[in-house]
């Protein structure tokens, strides 16, 4: 199929799937006469790929079109929508297009219909902070690109330490791999304590801190978060998925639900040997305090998108989420 459309978050995995396919389908010598790449604010952009894919390759190897961060999968004229239907059916084989978005198509659309049916599209998306158990999938993966073998214990240090960051996870490997040097046996968990940087402030720490109804702690840490620039809308993000998460588990527990693979459904856990730790980690809490938690963080969340400075709005509210972790009443 000489038609990709690629779309998601994950910026870093999207480029290196772009390269690879570029390094699939051009001839080096050829490269610089069959590549077009097309920013969005070029004028008719999505107008000129679909010119520029029907013009056949100079000397040897494909024609590669790339149509950057386009839009037409959240909205697309009809003078445009008629163009893609003209065209994309009839992309020759000797030209590869390739769309490329951050953004979800809108599965409503005409012209995102057209694409599923005549183009092969792959999700970049990326992964929420508070999903452990896929970013060590990740590290997984990404580590046998590299060709470096790990135990659980230095994917879980990994994990830790890097999270979802798919750029730096890269980077770490790479750089552990040289240092290691050893196909034989896996990296040891040392390694990673050794040469990987260890952010002391994370929000999964935020929300651990929050549990424990531990303010002092949690404002240091959320002080630390946006002294890194870290936004406060994807802090509150990491924060509801963690209390959602921990509040379905306890909610399946009280149920008297003692299949983990159950909860791990019901939670969205790809994991279910995780669940035993999750039970841990909330055995003390209550059912209110975790749904009293989320109404303030959500009302934080409505607080960031109307305006209100980050640097207010966030102390304000850890100190009220602290305090619901100060109360030993156990009322659910």
């Amino acid at each position: 199929m000489p038609v990709y459309f690629f779309w998601g978050a994950d910026e870093f995995r999207l480029k290196q799937a772009a390269q690879s396919l570029c390094d699939r389908v051009l001839d080096p010598t050829w490269a610089s006469f069959n590549f077009n790449k097309i920013p969005p604010e070029q004028p008719d952009a999505v107008v000129q790929a679909l010119n520029q894919a029907m013009t056949p390759p100079f000397g040897q190897g494909q024609r590669l079109v790339w149509l950057q961060d386009t839009t037409i999968g959240q909205r697309c004229s009809a003078t445009v929508l008629d163009e893609l239907q003209r065209t994309l059916p009839a992309v020759p084989e000797s030209t590869v297009l390739l769309l490329t978005s951050a953004q979800k198509p809108d599965g409503r659309l005409k012209s995102t219909k057209l694409l599923q049916k005549h183009a092969e599209v792959r999700e970049f998306a990326a992964i929420a902070p508070w999903k452990t158990d896929q970013i060590v999938e990740q590290i997984y993966r990404v580590a046998q690109d590299v060709g470096l073998r790990l135990r659980r214990p230095t994917a879980d240090l990994l994990a830790e330490a890097i999270g979802p960051d798919t750029r730096r996870l890269y980077n770490e490997l790479t750089k552990l791999k040289l240092y290691w040097n050893n196909d034989a046996e896996p990296l040891p968990p040392e390694a990673v304590s050794d040469l990987v940087m260890t952010h002391t402030q994370t929000s999964m720490q935020l929300a651990n801190a929050l549990r424990e109804g531990q303010t002092d702690r949690a404002l240091t840490l959320a002080h630390g978060l946006l002294g890194r620039n870290e936004p406060a809308l994807r802090i509150v993000a990491t924060l509801v998925g963690q209390f959602r998460t921990w509040l379905w588990v306890k909610l399946m527990a009280e149920a008297g639900e003692r299949d983990n693979r159950t909860i791990a459904q019901a939670a969205d856990i790809g994991n279910p040997k995780r669940v035993f730790f999750l039970q841990k980690e909330v055995r003390q809490l209550s059912v209110r305090q975790l749904k009293q938690t989320l109404s303030h963080l959500l009302e934080l969340e409505a607080a960031l998108k109307l305006g209100t400075p980050e640097t207010v709005a966030l102390p304000t509210k850890i100190v009220e989420v602290a305090h619901c972790f100060t109360r030993t009443d156990g009322l659910t």
